[in-house]
């Protein structure tokens, strides 16, 4: 196994020496798959992102120049690699800006389990759940998501609300659900 340093690993991927890659690949592809996950439909496009991920990260590593954070760097290319795939999807709708009500979820503590709030958050139609994850989990602004997602910032803002609005109803079912089967 390879054991060098996180710089010399790097030169040996822009060398397109396979072994690094194979290394770079154990050391980082964990954490560009919880990435993945959060922004794709299911764990197979998930995993079909990371590898697209991982095969744009070693075709762009000569742009990396060590300077700024390397982990930084792939988890960029990888957020973008996935958003393309959004992107030449076209699902995002314009939206009129003056149209958007913004509506929060409240979450009593207790109430779901995480596990099952990121399983409601991953079944949101596509556009919701990118706006969704970019601003409230990544903590991006509207400005910020719409030009990741070549989208206006009234669409970002309006995609979010529907995603919180869609999160509320389905809280709200599961916790109804939930009390009537515990009567």
């Amino acid at each position: 196994m390879f054991n060098l340093g996180l710089e010399q690993l790097i030169e040996n991927c822009k060398k397109q020496n396979t072994k690094a890659q194979g290394e770079l690949y154990k050391l980082f592809s964990s954490k560009l798959f919880t990435i993945c996950l959060k922004y794709s439909r299911n764990r197979v496009e998930a995993e079909d992102n990371l590898q697209d991920a991982f095969l744009t990260i070693f075709k762009k590593i000569e742009q990396y120049k060590n300077k700024g954070s390397f982990e930084g760097w792939i988890k960029r290319i990888t957020v973008n690699t996935v958003l393309q795939r959004y992107r030449n999807e076209k699902v995002f709708d314009l939206v009129n800006e003056n149209s958007i009500e913004d509506t929060t979820v409240e979450i009593e503590e207790d109430s779901i389990s995480i596990d099952y709030l990121l399983e409601i958050i991953q079944e949101l139609p596509d556009r919701y759940r990118l706006v969704f994850n970019l601003y409230v989990l990544d903590g991006y602004s509207h400005k910020d998501i719409a030009d990741m997602l070549s989208i206006n910032i009234g669409t970002s803002k309006s995609n979010l609300a529907r995603a919180r609005q869609i999160l509320r109803q389905t809280i709200e079912h599961y916790k109804t659900v939930q009390q009537s089967q515990s009567l």
